[in-house]
């Protein structure tokens, strides 16, 4: 009886592959190309009545601030629907998305923030897994002290100033880093 032959156990090389610049791992047994991309967040500034949704985290990073609704993008998913599932996950909170706000760039963290402005359907809004609690904020009561990450104040500061604008071009990372 022939037996099948040993399954080849993916053993990894750093190299530039032919017609590419940078160095990336490839299998040494079959030549396949293990690409490193950045992941892509997505979430909102969603508000109802002028007031703006934040979740306190109860996950790390940053365990106990406050942040946007916000997270992975989940394959064959649209941006979109991405930020509607993060404000359910997040705050049980249903969105109707207004339009895209920024495209931040994290390069310590090799991520793509797209964040969008959002209107909440209703003001029902609970904690859901990763958030210890979730609130609406007046602009004057955000607790600019305890938030998690910069690109959630970048943003913030991005809806105040064009919240009454119909259109504007999305924001990006400021260029003194504030």
């Amino acid at each position: 009886m022939q037996q099948d032959p040993p399954e080849l156990t993916p053993e990894f090389i750093n190299a530039i592959p032919p017609g590419d610049e940078r160095e990336r791992a490839i299998c040494r047994h079959c030549g396949f190309i293990d690409y490193k991309n950045p992941r892509i967040v997505v979430g909102s500034v969603a508000t109802f009545e002028e007031k703006i949704l934040l979740c306190r985290r109860a996950i790390e990073p940053r365990l106990g601030y406050w942040t946007l609704p916000a997270g992975f993008l989940e394959l064959n998913e649209t941006v979109e629907d991405g930020a509607k599932r993060e404000a359910f996950e997040e705050a049980r909170a249903r969105l109707e998305i207004d339009r895209l706000l920024g495209c931040y760039s994290v390069m310590r963290a090799s991520q793509i923030q797209l964040i969008f402005r959002a209107r909440l359907i209703s003001a029902e809004i609970d904690a859901g897994p990763e958030s210890q609690e979730v609130a609406l904020f007046s602009w004057r009561d955000i607790p600019w002290a305890d938030i998690a990450f910069p690109t959630v104040g970048w943003a913030l500061r991005h809806y105040h100033e064009s919240k009454d604008k119909p259109d504007f071009a999305p924001y990006g990372n400021p260029v003194d880093g504030v």
